[in-house]
């Protein structure tokens, strides 16, 4: 006991205590402290957001609320999500050049970078669905599920090769064959205009996946008889033909029969 008593009073045990304190509280902080890299991606999302937040002010508040809380000219977009701006945004249907029916596909107004970044500052205002990967689109699903899914829930509107259609009041399925596989898995999670919602609890990403993998094998095949016709199948189509080409014959052959002689 005297000699732990003395190893107290020695004159470097005040510093050796201090060192082990320091010590350990540099560990505690280096273990809970967030890292430099965390911090740097949380300061590039903050720039992201003020840049986007910029943007909406000058070409969106008007017509969607400086909260995106809506306004007579446009509805609420707050909890919509980054995809459903980024969606509206990257094809061009926003913002709207005038009232139509349907805001329909045009040159984008924005950049890559500032299409996500006004996508960014919508989704921090109350959250919503994300801008989906590229993983997550890339076209290398099941074609065959992809095509039995394609033809039972869309096919209806969109034709059974993605060409489109006319729908009611004006409206119309867009054509898919030219579109982005991102804005095709955007539009299937967030159900814009007319077409219903296909979240993923209704189609999960892996049979979105496969959807966009029939769309992009459907539009890269040739049509070897030139005109496709909308692809509804030879017999029809060669009927059609034959009707419209044996229509034609027999109307000039009553026309010439009715000439007087």
């Amino acid at each position: 006991m005297k000699r732990l008593s003395a190893r107290r009073r020695h004159p470097l045990a005040g510093l050796v205590v201090l060192l082990l304190a320091l010590g350990a509280v540099g560990g505690l902080y280096s273990a809970f402290a967030p890292s430099g890299t965390a911090e740097a991606a949380d300061d590039a999302s903050s720039l992201q957001i003020q840049e986007g937040k910029g943007l909406y002010i000058t070409s969106c508040s008007s017509c969607h609320g400086l909260n995106a809380e809506g306004t007579s000219d446009g509805p609420e977009i707050a909890g919509l999500g980054a995809a459903a701006v980024d969606f509206q945004v990257g094809t061009g249907r926003m913002p709207l050049q005038s009232r139509e029916g349907q805001a329909p596909a045009k040159k984008q107004l924005f950049t890559e970078e500032e299409t996500v970044a006004i996508a960014a500052y919508v989704a921090s205002l109350a959250g919503g669905a994300p801008i989906p990967t590229a993983e997550q689109y890339a076209a290398d699903g099941d074609l065959q599920e992809g095509g039995e899914i394609f033809r039972t829930n869309c096919a209806s509107c969109h034709n059974f090769i993605g060409k489109g259609g006319a729908l009611t009041r004006g409206k119309y399925a867009p054509n898919l064959t030219g579109s982005d596989p991102k804005h095709i898995y955007e539009a299937m999670l967030t159900g814009p205009e007319s077409m219903p919602t296909f979240s993923d609890g209704v189609l999960t990403p892996e049979q979105k996946k496969d959807v966009i993998t029939y769309i992009k094998t459907i539009a890269a095949e040739p049509d070897p008889g030139g005109y496709a016709a909308g692809r509804i199948g030879p017999v029809t189509e060669g009927l059609l033909v034959w009707t419209v080409v044996i229509g034609a014959l027999i109307g000039a052959a009553v026309w010439l029969g009715a000439k007087p002689s």
